[in-house]
């Protein structure tokens, strides 16, 4: 199994990234991911780092190998596709607070949906009915993505999952422009510390593991961004969706505070932690 397996995932690598990854950086760095899902006995895992860190193509070769090779069926969720619609955030932009209006932080998801779907999986209650964020649009889709077999495992992926409510400290000192000019009061950050603290805490406690992506620093994570965009927006149609690059670098002010937090707290409280270099490979992996 092991060759066949690896075959397959350096296969899918290539059409992936456009990148031939060894058959050794495979087996030291992808198998022992796959390995520990299975090996652990458990059922529900949290996927969780930077934005454009590798986090979905990590799920993309879950979904396309694991199955086949391990015998069991995965459900595989993105906390991305649980942003609340535009009409709903503008609401909360307006009664809460206006930076509200741009999607990212704690407080700006479906929390409600999202918990239904891990209640259907934990009851084996299908189908699951998953929604679609368009994320040049903004927007949610009006389809879903339908599941109507049973799963053996659920993976949730995504940028902040895991991650500890910001001390007080932490949460108020301004470390961009975006706090700085918008949120003087720091009603909008303790706003979405609130959710960690509750809703979001509530939500990951629910799985069984954390395997956490680390950035070498927050510099990096504006590269990869603005590499993720320019590959949403090979498509002619979605180019009158893609931000430009002033853009983006306005836009990753939203997250920098909770990943730069995120890259303090959890090597210590993720169950995996997956050390990933400037060029987006892996380096190192540690099991804890």
């Amino acid at each position: 199994m092991p060759n066949n397996l690896i075959n397959s995932i350096q296969k899918q690598l290539i059409s992936l990234t456009n990148k031939k990854f060894s058959r050794s950086y495979i087996t030291n760095y992808i198998v022992p991911i796959f390995d520990f899902i299975d090996n652990s006995k458990k059922t529900k895992f949290m996927i969780s780092g930077s934005q454009g860190i590798g986090k979905s193509t990590i799920l993309r070769l879950l979904e396309e190998n694991f199955t086949h090779f391990y015998k069991k069926k995965l459900l595989s969720l993105s906390l991305d596709n649980y942003y609340l619609s535009k009409t709903k955030r503008m609401h909360m932009s307006t009664n809460i607070q206006p930076l509200l209006i741009t999607r990212g932080v704690p407080g700006t998801h479906d929390i409600k949906k999202l918990s239904s779907d891990i209640n259907k999986f934990e009851n084996s209650y299908y189908p699951i009915k998953i929604p679609i964020f368009n994320k040049l649009k903004d927007e949610r889709s009006k389809k879903y993505k339908i599941i109507d077999f049973k799963t053996d495992i659920l993976i949730l992926e995504g940028w902040c999952c895991g991650s500890p409510p910001l001390t007080a400290k932490y949460l108020k000192k301004n470390i961009n422009l975006l706090e700085r000019k918008f949120d003087k009061t720091n009603i909008w950050r303790n706003y979405y510390n609130h959710k960690l603290k509750t809703t979001y805490l509530k939500l990951f406690n629910r799985f069984d593991h954390l395997i956490y992506l680390k950035a070498p620093d927050f510099n990096s994570v504006l590269k990869w961004r603005l590499k993720q965009e320019k590959r949403m927006t090979k498509n002619k149609k979605n180019k009158i969706y893609a931000m430009n690059n002033k853009q983006i670098k306005n836009f990753i002010q939203y997250y920098e505070k909770i990943t730069k937090w995120m890259i303090r707290e959890l090597p210590f409280k993720s169950k995996v932690v997956i050390y990933v270099d400037k060029n987006q490979k892996i380096k190192k992996m540690r099991m804890n």
